[in-house]
């Protein structure tokens, strides 16, 4: 999907239509909080998700900050997934805005993908984007490459032309510090990639992501795709909007993020072992603590007093910025 919550925002808005809307946090810039998503006109300012609010503030000041209205965003989310699966019964589900289709068979598949596009025009009134390609690694690429509104193909046999100029950031698995490593080799560009021997790159970036880099720099990826997954943990955490250290107040938070952990073991039909209390100060330093118990429980007490007694074991000496809790070793209820 398209910027897929600031996009839900100007239609339900019309008069945001054309202007720069960030979506975070609580929708105060001046307060703590990161962008989740920017309209498209926000984004010609520089402002990208996961960036401070105060710093979207200061590229672009007279830009809209709208809070997250996530129970919004999943309901229209569930109007675009229920449209995908009337076309193929295969789809990984990845995200709240994004999914794999499995097309294996269908002869023209870009003449599906403007009859999908349409259905969720006429349904939701927003527009998405679609990679058209032989694996999920180039379908990923694809289709961040016309957006918004596009849909991209690549074939095998426009890897050089299409994928091989990219800069090495669109490859697939590359963050910054890659990026990095690669620019100082001289690298700029994914064909760069692909022409470095096999032995070369492992010896620099290791055996298993050597051999990522030697075989997506190709194009090539085996990767399926996946239609279930089982989660490995379920948490909740805050951000303070100002660091505290009134031990009440953090104590209270913990019980409130507790019962959320609980409920959502409950209504997801899973119980834990295991559960983790995330802490991290004003200086931002990041303190975890776990306590394992017997028997998995889904017990809002039981959670309660083994993240309590993890706090115990972390000293309080300066004003607390973060708090999570992280229920781990989760079991299936009524499952082998």
């Amino acid at each position: 999907m398209d910027a897929f919550f600031a996009a839900i925002e100007q239609k339900r808005c019309p008069e945001l239509t054309g202007l720069p809307v960030v979506i975070g946090g609580s929708g105060d810039p001046t307060r703590r909080g990161v962008v989740s998503t920017a309209s498209y006109e926000a984004r010609k300012f520089g402002i990208h998700s996961a960036m401070p609010l105060r710093k979207a503030h200061q590229l672009c000041p007279k830009a809209i900050v709208l809070p997250v209205d996530y129970s919004e965003y999943k309901r229209v989310s569930k109007v675009v997934k229920n449209i995908l699966r009337e076309f193929t019964p295969v789809m990984e589900d990845v995200g709240i805005d994004e999914a794999y289709l499995d097309m294996t068979g269908i002869e023209n598949p870009a003449d599906v993908v403007a009859v999908i596009k349409k259905g969720i025009g006429d349904e939701t009134g927003l527009t998405c984007s679609f990679g058209i390609a032989p694996n999920k690694l180039l379908a990923k690429i694809a289709s961040d490459m016309d957006k918004p509104d596009g849909i991209t193909i690549i074939t095998m046999k426009d890897i050089e032309k299409i994928l091989w100029p990219l800069s090495v950031r669109k490859l697939i698995g590359i963050g910054p510090k890659t990026e990095q490593c690669l620019n100082e080799m001289g690298i700029k560009e994914i064909g760069e990639i692909a022409a470095l021997p096999l032995d070369g790159l492992i010896e620099r970036f290791g055996l298993s992501y050597g051999n990522y880099l030697y075989r997506a720099s190709r194009g090539l990826d085996d990767s399926p795709l996946v239609t279930h997954r089982e989660p490995k943990s379920i948490s909740r955490e805050t951000t303070f909007q100002k660091d505290v250290r009134d031990w009440q107040f953090i104590a209270k938070t913990l019980a409130g993020l507790t019962k959320r952990v609980a409920e959502d073991m409950r209504q997801s039909g899973y119980k834990a072992q295991t559960f983790t209390l995330k802490l991290r100060f004003s200086d931002f330093e990041t303190h975890t603590r776990a306590k394992t118990i017997d028997m998995a429980t889904d017990s809002e007490e039981a959670v309660r007093r083994a993240i309590f007694e993890c706090l115990k074991k972390i000293d309080l000496t300066k004003r607390v910025r973060l708090l999570g809790v992280r229920a781990g070793k989760l079991v299936k209820i009524g499952g082998n």
